[in-house]
């Protein structure tokens, strides 16, 4: 039997079976964990929970911190991710990592109200659905205390894609608030892409069949402290998420994005080029090689802000870090393109043609080495 032990307030220890596990997805988040598992204290009592914090290595020593508190409070656990990044897979590791038999996903911020655990977990467990939702547009919840009416139009919009992704009806389909049976979580696992934000949306697309869902009307509060780490990136999310669930297994969900990106690349890179060919009339050659440059300089920054959103570079010092080494990697790359569409073109074939050769031979070399050495490890 799976058994936790807890503090009591009177201070002894008292024992009791563990049925819930909080999984709370970190990034910088080192002043709301003491306050949060506080508060999930108030609302599920002593015991029969723990908290298990999945940190991506915060910088401001979210891990430490939760070490700090796991000293004296066994019902705290964290793991800390070094070269993994991301909520959603970050809630797949905190799915395989518990004993208990129900788990909640939801944020550290303290927009998320732990009054709700004991609702939906009873709930869970009288069998009144599949997996319990916290919505923040179900008739009762408020988002009133956000203060964010830009990003209620952004969410409001963005559910009605993943309504037609997921073919469940409920309010509030991206929720990032929600729990479920432990032995379903990892059921659905291995048909998790793990790429992104979120991953309740993964969930409900990868049920075989439509998942019962019970929602609870959720009053979302202003973050406590620190930044929000969504954008209006997040749109994005919803792509990959259409496109891992219908071709995903031809091809890898983030080579697709990023050859998404190398195809707006495209467009800039023939602009740049009948620019300097027709405009300013210089060399095929130096205009390939400007024309490389240029497309590579934005794909990096849309790569940055879209493809690795998860892993994102931030800060003037790492983004300058990561062009530089984003231009390095693809340097042979690079190399090819311009060589192979100059070798091409002066064989007579068609300028077009011969661009659009070397973008082909230098994008697989870009993907692998940028992927690895730019927002991966070395």
């Amino acid at each position: 039997m799976d058994m936790t032990r807890s503090p009591d307030p009177s201070g002894a220890e008292s024992t009791q079976q563990l049925e819930l596990a909080i999984i709370l997805p970190t990034l910088n988040e080192r002043g709301n964990l003491a306050p949060l598992v506080e508060r999930i204290e108030d609302a599920l009592g002593s015991g029969g929970w723990e908290v298990l914090i999945v940190d991506d290595n915060s910088a401001d020593g979210t891990a430490d911190e939760a070490r700090r508190i796991a000293l004296t409070d066994g019902r705290v656990r964290v793991i800390q991710r070094i070269g993994r990044r991301g909520l959603a897979s970050a809630a797949i590791e905190g799915f395989c990592a518990t004993a208990a038999p129900f788990c909640a996903v939801m944020d550290a911020d303290h927009q998320h109200d732990p009054a709700l655990l004991p609702l939906m977990l009873n709930a869970l467990k009288a069998g009144e659905g599949d997996i319990a939702v916290a919505s923040r547009f179900a008739e009762g919840a408020s988002m009133e205390g956000w203060g964010r009416p830009d990003r209620e139009k952004l969410s409001g919009a963005a559910n009605a894609l993943a309504r037609k992704l997921t073919g469940v009806e409920l309010t509030d389909p991206m929720s990032g608030y929600f729990m479920l049976p432990s032995e379903t979580a990892r059921a659905l696992v291995p048909k998790l892409s793990g790429i992104g934000f979120k991953i309740l949306l993964d969930l409900l697309a990868s049920a075989e069949r439509p998942m019962k869902v019970r929602e609870f009307p959720l009053n979302f509060s202003a973050r406590r402290e620190g930044e929000s780490k969504l954008d209006r990136a997040i749109a994005f999310d919803f792509l990959a998420g259409l496109y891992d669930k219908t071709f995903g297994k031809l091809i890898p969900t983030r080579f697709a994005l990023f050859g998404t990106v190398g195809a707006m690349g495209v467009i800039v890179h023939m602009a740049v080029l009948s620019l300097v060919l027709f405009w300013f009339d210089k060399a095929f050659t130096v205009g390939q090689a400007v024309a490389v440059l240029s497309a590579m300089s934005f794909n990096f920054w849309l790569n940055n802000w879209l493809t690795y959103r998860d892993q994102r570079l931030k800060g003037t010092a790492a983004v300058l870090k990561g062009w530089v080494g984003f231009c390095l990697t693809c340097a042979v790359g690079g190399f090819a393109n311009v060589a192979v569409a100059t070798l091409l073109e002066s064989r007579g074939l068609y300028w077009v043609i011969a661009a659009l050769a070397g973008i082909v031979v230098g994008s697989v070399w870009n993907y692998a080495l940028s992927s690895r050495f730019v927002w991966g490890r070395y």
